[in-house]
């Protein structure tokens, strides 16, 4: 599979600081790493995956929490189900939902506290 390239030419494989450039992931790997960070670019999504990575927790209890209607709820868990970042598991009459990778969480908070920082 072929990988993108960073370099400007053929003679400059190096950074402003003079460390080599790394190597590029294959093409598809970028798009779904995209892809994924798309699915995670919404208030909503990004205030689930936060509740999420406390514990698992069922869509009424991300409602309560989230102080928003359920069909909301829903969709966006639909979204980031859809993308791989959470899975549901039912539990009698309701279902669970989980974040697959606890290293998505490390992204969801990093970008939040990154923001808290820049907010004045």
């Amino acid at each position: 599979m072929e990988t993108v390239s960073t370099s400007a030419g053929p003679s400059d494989h190096h950074g402003h600081d003079g460390a080599p450039l790394p190597e590029l992931p294959p093409r598809q790997v970028l798009d779904t790493a995209g892809d994924l960070l798309r699915a995670l670019a919404a208030p909503v999504r990004i205030a689930i995956v936060l509740q999420l990575r406390e514990a698992a927790r069922c869509v009424h209890e991300l409602v309560d929490v989230l102080d928003l209607p359920q069909p909301l709820v829903s969709q966006h868990l639909r979204i980031l189900k859809s993308a791989g970042v959470v899975e549901g598991e039912r539990s009698g009459r309701e279902v669970l939902y989980r974040l697959v990778d606890h290293h998505l969480a490390d992204i969801v908070v990093a970008a939040v506290v990154h923001s808290a920082e820049e907010t004045p």
